[in-house]
């Protein structure tokens, strides 16, 4: 009927539609296409092979309407034997699919939000294992903390390992200093960092509610388990985890030297896609609030009193501290990643933190020159694992345990308090050597390898050669101050 229009004649718009002139001829008749003219059929076709069974399966329906199709089909020929065969399923699929879309339960309907420039930001945390990325070959599982901003979709994000409020601090000032405003209002889930049990009477944690004082932003939260309440920054895990992907693809390898150049590749793909939406975020800047004059310390304070075991407990897991701090009282501060022991106001010791329970973070240097006295603790030393700081030592350990089982425990000691005062590379790089060669393997072979080596003792503090300094250019220098004044 279109090429009618168009055509010269009927003929020609007859064989374009590929269609007999004399069809043609009827259907421009008619002046209607076979849809309009096509009659509503009010019988079947054929028998319908569930309509003794039907009130069962509509029974089943209304008892727990998720139930499958599938799961159904598969009880009426455990039930009624022979009588359906396969080809049945997909004619049942669509019976049930009707009656859901007629008499089901009602559904949960989504209603669009419409976005004013400035006005909020949300946070939330994602797992990014399922990209399969390696650091040094090894296996890094890691969280993402990611903000967006509702109205243009601006996001940033950082490399997490858990959900703490240190984790979501740091990461929400890292995003608002990165962007350079801050939104009237700030959003989260149910995260336990930010929001309370209901049954509180305070629905935010105090050091949460403190930070968005700090920014004077107003607090928000979704309900539990109701992510599409949150639902730009989930969409936005989607779309960025799978741009993540495809950039993987192109750069030809998922392994990275190192976290920090992991960092800086997810830093880069952050600010390439910002970049594509500035015309929005421009219009957002103008709407956004000022930066404070500084950032809020994003950690937590943390009492604690060193043990007889030179170590303290934080949140489940032990670390050592050094034994002149035994018995005394020190305040931890908690990052996202790291902590801070202090004593007197002064930083005494800095060190990973560790993520989950049960873990230990020894270093031997804290307790080396205890255990070298008291060998015999060693071989059922609650955290003996770490105390071996590299490979190489516990390859040494084992051999030693081979060839000289009753005192391998104390040599080996002798040789990590030996790393302990000397260094720890030489002393790896010295086992590593004999480890080849086949040599035995002691604290004082290790010694002697060192010492033909340098050519010298070893020793902890390097000598230094420092020239002699002539005090006759100062007197100049003076000289001339006077002359100029």
């Amino acid at each position: 009927m279109k090429l009618s229009q168009t055509e010269a004649s009927l003929g020609a718009a007859a064989a374009k539609a590929g269609m007999d002139e004399k069809t043609a001829r009827r259907w421009r008749r008619r002046g209607k296409p076979p849809s309009a003219t096509r009659e509503a059929r009010s019988y079947r076709t054929r028998k319908d092979g569930f309509s003794e069974v039907w009130p069962k399966i509509e029974e089943m329906l209304k008892l727990d309407a998720s139930v499958e199709a599938k799961t159904i089909f598969e009880w009426l020929s455990r039930e009624h034997g022979e009588k359906f065969q396969e080809g049945q399923l997909r004619t049942l699929q669509r019976r049930v699919k009707v009656w859901r879309a007629r008499r089901g339960p009602a559904r949960e309907v989504f209603f669009p939000q419409e976005h004013e420039p400035g006005r909020q930001g949300q946070s939330d945390f994602t797992h990014m294992n399922a990209l399969g990325v390696t650091i040094a070959g090894q296996p890094f599982e890691h969280r993402l903390y990611h903000f967006t901003l509702t109205y243009s979709n601006w996001e940033w994000g950082a490399v997490s390992f858990s959900e703490s409020y240190e984790s979501l601090a740091e990461g929400v000032q890292n995003a608002l200093w990165e962007l350079g405003g801050v939104p009237r209002e700030h959003r989260t889930d149910s995260l336990s960092a930010a929001v309370k049990p209901p049954a509180n009477r305070d629905e935010f944690t105090e050091k949460y509610q403190g930070l968005l004082r700090h920014y004077q932003m107003e607090a928000s939260h979704s309900s539990p388990g109701r992510g599409n309440e949150n639902g730009d920054v989930e969409q936005s895990h989607n779309r960025f985890k799978r741009a993540v992907a495809q950039e993987l693809i192109l750069r030809g390898s998922r392994d990275f030297g190192s976290r920090g150049e992991y960092e800086e590749f997810l830093t880069g793909m952050l600010r390439r896609r910002n970049g594509r939406r500035r015309e929005c975020v421009a219009e957002e800047m103008k709407a956004l609030r000022q930066l404070p004059e500084r950032r809020l310390e994003a950690c937590s304070n943390e009492p604690h009193r060193v043990s007889r075991n030179s170590t303290i407990c934080v949140r489940g897991n032990h670390y050592s501290v050094p034994s002149q701090l035994l018995r005394e009282k020190v305040a931890v501060h908690v990052y996202s990643s790291h902590l801070e022991v202090l004593c007197g106001g002064e930083r005494v010791e800095r060190m990973e933190r560790l993520h989950g329970k049960g873990q230990a973070a020894i270093n031997y240097r804290h307790v080396i020159h205890s255990l070298v006295k008291k060998p015999g603790a060693f071989a059922h030393y609650r955290f003996q694992a770490s105390l071996f700081p590299r490979l190489i030592f516990r390859v040494a350990y084992d051999e030693l345990k081979e060839r000289q089982p009753a005192t391998a425990d104390r040599e080996y000691l002798r040789l990590l308090h030996l790393a302990a005062t000397i260094s720890e590379d030489w002393v790896a790089e010295a086992l590593l050597e004999m480890v080849e060669r086949g040599q035995r393997i002691s604290r004082d072979a290790v010694e002697e390898f060192l010492n033909a080596r340098v050519g010298q003792p070893q020793s902890g503090v390097p000598a230094l050669a420092v020239p002699e300094v002539s005090l006759a250019s100062y007197d100049q220098l003076l000289a001339g101050e006077e002359v100029a004044a």
